[in-house]
């Protein structure tokens, strides 16, 4: 059983978020964030589209996809509309990096080994992005209107979670 890259992708984003805990992420930098971890589980949830081999787990990597752009979609609007240009920093790119790593093991699998690996990995990232949304990025956004965005969709991580580990216990854990 391969768990090495859903740990490293914890570890990656754990210990990054960590790292900007103690000045905190300026708003540039939580743009950058919260676009590359929504793209992140865009990437996975295609994969999750084409691969799954439950319909159940084919219908939430395809919700990933709709719901997950959506969000990018709206915070790309607000910097767009507030003149900031997201800036990479070391969160951004352990994120990038943990993603790439997931769906590159995610290939290497078939069946039901998929399906569980990528609700497992979904578990894992979604509560990892909500503790650094409550850690981290809403107590670091300056701008009202980027603490807003991050407030409203807070509640569909919280969401996709809870969908997570139904299908995670429907699969075995």
């Amino acid at each position: 059983m391969k768990t090495v890259p859903l740990a490293l992708a914890a570890a990656f984003f754990a210990a990054s978020i960590a790292a900007h805990a103690q000045g905190g992420p300026n708003d540039a930098q939580i743009a950058a964030i919260v676009v590359t971890a929504n793209q992140v589980d865009i990437d996975a949830g295609k994969l999750a589209e084409s691969k799954a081999t439950h319909k159940d787990v084919k219908a939430f990597g395809k919700m990933m996809v709709t719901d997950h752009t959506g969000v990018n979609k709206s915070a790309k609007d607000l910097v767009k509309k507030l003149g900031v240009k997201p800036e990479d920093n070391p969160t951004a790119e352990s994120l990038k990096k943990g993603g790439q790593e997931n769906v590159a093991h995610l290939k290497t699998l078939k069946g039901d080994a998929f399906d569980k690996a990528y609700i497992d990995h979904e578990v894992v990232y979604h509560q990892q992005v909500i503790d650094a949304m409550d850690n981290t990025l809403i107590p670091s956004a300056h701008n009202a209107e980027l603490k807003a965005l991050l407030v409203k969709v807070r509640p569909a991580f919280v969401a996709h979670l809870d969908h997570a580990k139904k299908l995670q216990s429907e699969y075995g854990k």
